[in-house]
């Protein structure tokens, strides 16, 4: 055998991950934040500052935005990442991780995982849902504290009944609208 082919045979051997048993998969799986670092940096497209990473985690821990985290919240994540979560992950070759470099980037063997992996759901700003709860549950405490203290002549039946169509009506429109009430999915059904 010539050296050419022992030395492709062995980088063979070393870019080649570990297998991972079903229940490998699912203690590495079972932290929401190691999920978040998998899914993080399988949609990067180039490796990431651990900085970045530890920020764009606490803020989806959080539900908030990078923009809006605290100092605290920041470090905490961080110190985690870095001294536990991401050595993990490395050392099963989920993720290629430099510790002196402070760089995290995907490996073959990222996207895997993808099966597991739920999408990332960051906050939609525009998103006036529950806006328009909180003005319907407004306005109807304020219809039966009226009604209780006497000053709309409506009975208590009746301003049950108002305050039951208003939320089944924002109910439904928001049902309507996220496309999970769609008359045509319950007639194929």
């Amino acid at each position: 055998m010539d050296t050419a082919d022992e030395s492709a045979r062995a980088s063979d051997e070393v870019e080649s991950p570990p297998e991972l048993s079903l229940d490998d998969i699912y203690h590495l799986l079972q932290t929401k934040r190691r999920r978040d670092v998998i899914r993080y940096v399988r949609d990067g497209e180039e490796p990431v500052r651990l900085r970045e990473l530890a920020e764009q985690v606490a803020a989806w821990e959080q539900g908030t935005t990078v923009e809006n985290l605290s100092s605290s919240e920041r470090q905490r994540v961080y110190i985690s990442l870095y001294q536990s979560h991401l050595p993990k992950l490395d050392n099963h070759g989920l993720i290629d991780y430099e510790k002196d470099r402070g760089v995290v980037e995907a490996t073959p063997q990222t996207a895997q995982f993808d099966s597991y992996l739920e999408p990332a759901r960051e906050p939609d700003p525009s998103d006036q849902w529950p806006r328009r709860y909180a003005a319907t549950i407004a306005l109807c405490t304020l219809l039966v504290g009226t009604t209780a203290a006497g000053l709309v002549p409506v009975s208590g039946l009746v301003t049950t009944g108002i305050v039951l169509v208003a939320m089944s009506v924002v109910t439904g429109a928001h049902a309507w609208s996220t496309g999970w009430l769609n008359a045509s999915d319950w007639l194929d059904a």
